[in-house]
């Protein structure tokens, strides 16, 4: 794919020949290529890598390629991943539960290799297009979501998912006591334009209802409560640290590790730990716990808000 970084694929599928052939194949069109051989896996591996497009047996062994499907599609960051099935079942009741699982396409085995790499391009395209869409509402300050009736979560901005997260209580899953808050307040949010406020969560929120769609869903905008910036402010006057060094240090006393450091500001673990090493010495302790007292100290004094 010239011009273009090379996309990820990861291959999903327990025969070892059709693997080598795929590798090969995709390799040398232009692909990174992962593999997994069966579905739990997979989902270990997207845990950790995004791929840009998967292509999935549908009959594995432990855990099909249905199941695999349906489960990493409950991950946020895969929403807008192509899944493309491989496989020889070829009833129109296999290829209706494939697409009612989110899978994009189907291509019946042998695979003709030329006709699935114009699916994966054509695909991969569409991908791309919806990805910028969102991304473009998130630079223009537009964390928009959008839930059903039941309360379910049907598509959030990058940003958006990561606030929302907070309301999980596993993977991926938005906890019962939010869900019931949330359709509670929808019941009544079109007719008091109040906004649903949740201010015990390390990122306070503000959620306002933009508008209900002709298929009556919620459109939704997420707004962040906290002034997170007057806090960073405080923080590099007081410690005499850099932006990013006053950012580390407000998720340290809020009890994060580096990991979730790491996810929340978009650096490596690694990158944190140099950032606390500069703390460490400015503020001239030696450890977390001793920063995170500091940083309390400090961000105790400013004005909290108020519980709705």
């Amino acid at each position: 794919m010239p011009g273009t970084d090379k996309p990820t694929v990861l291959i999903v599928d327990d025969d070892i020949n059709t693997v080598s052939m795929l590798n090969d194949a995709l390799d040398n069109a232009g692909f990174t290529v992962l593999v997994a051989l069966e579905g739990n896996q997979a989902l270990s591996i997207t845990r950790q890598i995004v791929p840009n497009i998967i292509l999935m047996d549908a009959m594995m062994p432990h855990l099909d390629g249905f199941e695999t499907s349906r489960q990493l599609r409950q991950n946020p960051t895969l929403r807008h991943t192509p899944i493309i099935f491989m496989t020889g079942l070829s009833e129109t009741r296999n290829i209706v539960d494939a697409f009612d699982i989110g899978v994009v396409d189907y291509v019946i085995k042998p695979i003709q290799l030329e006709e699935l790499l114009a699916r994966m391009r054509t695909h991969l395209h569409n991908s791309q297009l919806t990805s910028s869409a969102y991304n473009a509402l998130e630079s223009i300050g537009q964390l928009t979501c959008a839930f059903n009736a039941q309360g379910q979560l049907l598509w959030a901005t990058p940003h958006s998912y990561r606030l929302l997260e907070q309301c999980c209580d596993q993977a991926f899953s938005l906890n019962r006591p939010f869900v019931n808050r949330l359709l509670a307040w929808l019941a009544v949010a079109s007719a008091s334009a109040q906004p649903l406020v949740l201010s015990t969560l390390d990122f306070p929120l503000r959620i306002h209802l933009l508008r209900i769609t002709e298929k009556g869903e919620y459109l939704l905008r997420l707004e962040e409560v906290a002034n997170k910036e007057e806090e960073y402010a405080i923080l590099r006057r007081q410690f005499a640290l850099t932006q990013r060094e006053a950012e580390v240090m407000s998720w340290i006393a809020k009890g994060k590790t580096n990991r979730e450091i790491g996810q929340i500001l978009s650096l490596s673990p690694r990158t944190v730990n140099k950032h606390l090493e500069q703390i460490f010495r400015k503020l001239a302790v030696d450890n977390r716990t001793s920063a995170a007292a500091l940083a309390l100290r400090i961000m105790e004094s400013l004005p909290t808000h108020s519980q709705s």
